[in-house]
């Protein structure tokens, strides 16, 4: 979860490791360091704790740090507690022979760490890295080996993941990287290189990639990118354009990225359902999935973390209504312990912002052991889910930096949906009229989202009055429950108050025990065949003193009776409801931090991309 640049070519590499390293801070803000050669001369190395602003401030901005040649690294800390110590670069001693950066776990370093003890090493940091660039260093030394085959002989004996970039003291001008499980990109453009955990550091400096494959290694020179699998062949890559616009990973005049990407969601929205709906109809051929194969599937499988796991649980209610298919929604962290019991006419869907989640990874393996087929809905080309799955759904967010997900999670949504339709038409579920309704309903969407924006300052001054609470706990029922576990996340992850949701009927099941006077409970309810239901559920906890938030949709103007503030969104077919009912819980959770002085783009503790367990 932590952040990676490297650049080599003929301009100065500190400024552009920071300026990459500013587009990765939402991978890891609990320190930050490079280190950069100038020629043959030895690696000179810059660490701060904390922010990146601070290594900024102690290089003027990586003017005083002279070369053209160097990696970076902005930490989220795993093994040992935030320090400029623990901090990356790590080195191999004080010769600086070895120097490295590193995304990920190395399970087995305290064993690695004991040998190297016994074979004279020193250690200065509590980092699992620091052994890892000792024991590089170690084969280095030991066999006389060049760097790949050291690195190499590296990689085979430790267990974990890792995307590694090294620099050697032998090699000025060059840079080693290696890769298993996490993530890692190399950029080339005219006669300068470039190194990044994701594409947003590097964007803005080269479009053409190339994406280094699980256990391979790189030697990186300026202009020039040479690939080797672990024998140490080389292997031929092909490269790849980004097609992202480099102005979409800025704020654009916005004062965070969660809000830009809130306002983006319109336009995710309509991009993710012009990719596959071509003349009025669902085309999933680029997906992959043929007629024959959909009317094959016995059940589906979804399989996510977080918001993507909250958008299979939306995605189980409309398939299941329309399509008529079993559908199991699971952690992926849970999936891949339990021994699932899979069937070879199952589909297993792994949903996945940016295609790297590794538990989500050890779920599509585990789906693919079992001989199972798989399905990956993403949002970045050439990412490894993208990659191993059997069928691939790209949505199109274009890129997503704020920790908290916002038009990822929409255009998720969308697919979810798509696959319903398209499933139940396939499937003989659904009449021809049914098809066109729902395709037309979808299409409605971008419009109807940017009018619920329209509502933002009524939201801002809501949650202006409570950004205080102590608790606030989300009520719903079918959908609406799915819903309020996604508000209820955003609330938790960047306001850091306790919240919960809960599926409204369970309330005498020992939940409404938690409602005293003055606790906040935001109620949604936007399905008909529920909302009476839930107008008696809002009835019971207002009638022991909680503070009442409705929400639902136009026309249901009955709930301010019930509700102390209310919010509506445009009417839809209500399958498709979530994509509007979301907005006005991620405006709160987003003005909630807001009115309490919060890093709304970098909450504590979380980073954007999960590479790890």
């Amino acid at each position: 979860m932590c952040g990676i640049v490297g650049f080599v070519g003929n301009h100065q590499a500190a400024p552009i490791l920071l300026d990459g390293l500013s587009k990765l801070e939402y991978r890891g803000y609990d320190s930050a360091g490079i280190v950069v050669r100038d020629g043959d001369k030895q690696a000179e190395i810059v660490k701060a704790k904390g922010r990146l602003k601070i290594l900024a401030e102690k290089t003027n901005d990586g003017k005083s740090v002279p070369g053209c040649c160097g990696i970076g690294h902005t930490r989220w800390a795993t093994h040992g507690e935030p320090s400029e110590i623990n901090a990356h670069p790590h080195v191999s001693g004080d010769d600086i022979n070895v120097v490295a950066v590193h995304n990920g776990i190395i399970e087995n370093y305290q064993e690695i760490r004991e040998k190297l003890i016994r074979k004279g090493y020193k250690f200065y940091s509590q980092t699992d890295t620091e052994v890892l660039v000792k024991y590089v260093d170690y084969y280095y030394k030991k066999y006389a080996m060049g760097p790949i085959d050291a690195i190499a002989k590296t990689m085979v004996r430790v267990r974990g993941s890792y995307a590694l970039a090294v620099m050697f003291k032998d090699f000025p001008g060059e840079i080693y990287v290696a890769r298993k499980d996490s993530p890692m990109i190399l950029g080339v453009e005219g006669d300068e290189s470039y190194i990044a955990s994701d594409v947003p550091a590097i964007l803005k400096y080269a479009r053409n990639v190339y994406y280094i494959g699980n256990l391979e290694m790189a030697r990186v020179r300026a202009g020039e990118v040479t690939f080797f699998n672990l024998d140490g062949d080389v292997i031929e890559k092909e490269l790849t354009e980004i097609k992202w616009d480099a102005e979409a990973a800025e704020k654009g005049g916005y004062e965070h990225f969660m809000i830009k990407e809130i306002h983006e969601q319109p336009r995710a929205v309509l991009d993710t359902l012009n990719s596959v709906i071509k003349n009025d109809a669902i085309d999933l051929s680029e997906v992959g999935l043929s007629e024959e194969q959909i009317k094959d599937i016995h059940q589906i499988h979804i399989v996510a973390c977080g918001s993507a796991y909250h958008v299979g649980v939306v995605t189980q209610y409309v398939m299941e209504d329309l399509a008529k298919i079993p559908v199991r929604v699971e952690f992926a962290s849970e999936f891949r312990y339990r021994n699932p019991l899979l069937n070879e006419k199952d589909l297993v869907v792994i949903i996945s912002q940016s295609g790297e989640t590794a538990d989500s990874l050890a779920a599509l393996r585990l789906a693919k052991e079992k001989g199972v087929k798989t399905l990956g809905i993403v949002n970045v080309i050439g990412s490894t889910i993208a990659r191993e799955a059997d069928n691939v759904f790209y949505t199109m967010a274009g890129p997503e930096i704020a920790v908290a997900t916002t038009k990822a999670y929409s255009a998720q949504l969308i697919a979810g949906y798509l696959l319903a339709i398209q499933f139940a038409k396939v499937r003989g579920e659904i009449d021809a009229d049914a098809y066109a309704h729902f395709i037309s309903e979808l299409q409605t969407l971008p419009g109807k989202i940017s009018k619920v924006l329209e509502d933002k300052e009524r939201i801002q001054w809501f949650a202006s009055k409570f950004a205080a609470a102590k608790d606030v706990f989300f009520l719903g029922r079918g959908i609406d429950y799915a819903i309020s576990l996604e508000g209820s996340l955003k609330m938790k992850e960047i306001s850091y108050i306790h919240s919960e949701a809960y599926a409204a009927g369970e309330l005498k099941h020992g939940t409404i025990t938690l409602i005293e006077d003055g606790t906040m409970v935001i109620s949604v309810l936007t399905q008909k065949e529920l909302f009476e239901k839930m107008i008696s559920n809002m009835v019971e906890v207002k009638s022991r003193g909680a503070y009442l938030m409705g929400l639902t949709t136009y026309g249901n103007y009955s709930i301010e009776d019930t509700a102390n503030f209310s919010v509506f969104v445009p009417q839809i077919d209500q399958h498709f409801v979530a994509s509007l009912a979301v907005v006005p819980l991620q405006l709160l959770g987003y003005y909630v931090s807001l009115a309490r002085g919060l890093d709304v783009d970098k909450p504590r503790n979380l980073a954007k991309s999960v590479t790890v367990e």
